[in-house]
Formats: structure tokens, sequence, C-alpha cells
């Protein structure tokens, strides 16, 4: 989700919520205590250079069970961060505290946002040797149409 796309939805909500794929709740407590933009700069195992940018919203709670962030006050912590900042219309990832730090994607399912889970990847396969997986056939899609038992054809 862009950042363009988080406050179009931000206008719409009564209630701010924030959920883990597997549907377990952000407690409604949370804060959002940093938002900001990373820039990745790196090179990749194929020797690519490669530029990223992304929104940053980092999620947190503590025992304050009477702090409830609204939907309204995200937009102007948003809305500073873009004037202070010069925020671009990235993509944002979530950083939400776990057992460690996790980074999340962001979705929104009508109703509340989805921390959608992130993964590695080569970004060089062609160029560093990593196999490609092998398409997998059944024998009986191999034999042709006018192979019948008994005709000699096998």
């Amino acid at each position: 989700m862009k950042l363009s796309e988080i406050k179009t939805i931000l206008d719409t909500l009564p209630e701010l919520h924030f959920v883990l794929e597997n549907g377990e709740q952000v407690p409604d407590h949370f804060h959002v205590t940093e938002v900001g933009q990373i820039s990745k700069k790196f090179i990749d195992c194929g020797g690519t250079i490669r530029d990223e940018k992304a929104v940053n919203f980092q999620l947190w709670y503590s025992t304050d069970n009477d702090h409830r962030l609204e939907a309204e006050k995200l937009k102007k912590i948003i809305a500073l961060s873009e004037d202070k900042l010069g925020l671009e219309d990235a993509e944002i990832e979530v950083e939400y505290q776990q057992g460690t730090i996790g980074k999340f994607g962001l979705n929104f399912n009508g109703r509340e946002f989805v921390l959608t889970a992130t993964s590695t990847a080569c970004l060089a396969e062609d160029s560093c040797g990593v196999p490609q997986p092998k398409t997998k056939m059944k024998l009986s899609e191999l034999q042709s149409a006018s192979c019948a038992p008994g005709s000699g054809c096998c």
C-alpha cells in the first residue's frame, strides 16, 4: 500500500485498527512512534546497484491502555512528516514488535489495516546461479492420443 492510499482510507474510518494476517489484533492502545522515509542503496549478488525507498511506520504499545490513536491524528502525523521530511508516495513498510522487530507490508481489508508478511528473495537469480524449479509432469500427460495399450507405440 502506498502512502496516498492510506491517506484516502483514513478519511473514511471512524476507528483505527491494525491486525496481523493470522487475525491477531494489534492492541487498540498502540502508538505510531515513527513515520519516516527509508532509503536503501545496495548491490545485489549479480552486481546490480539498486536504490529503494519506502515510507516507514513503527507501531508500538505499552501499558498505557487508555491511549487510543484516532485516524484523524494519524493523518496529522503523516501530513507533518510529508511537510518536514518531504516523504514520497512510496510503499509503506511497518515495523511491529513481536519476539523481535518484524517488518511487514500493509493492506486494508475494508475494516482494518492488515500487517502482511514480507520475505527475502534473490534479485539476480539469472546471473548468480540459482537453479530454476523444474516443471513436474505426469507420465500420463506425456503419452500421445494415438498411443493405446497393445498398439506397439510404447
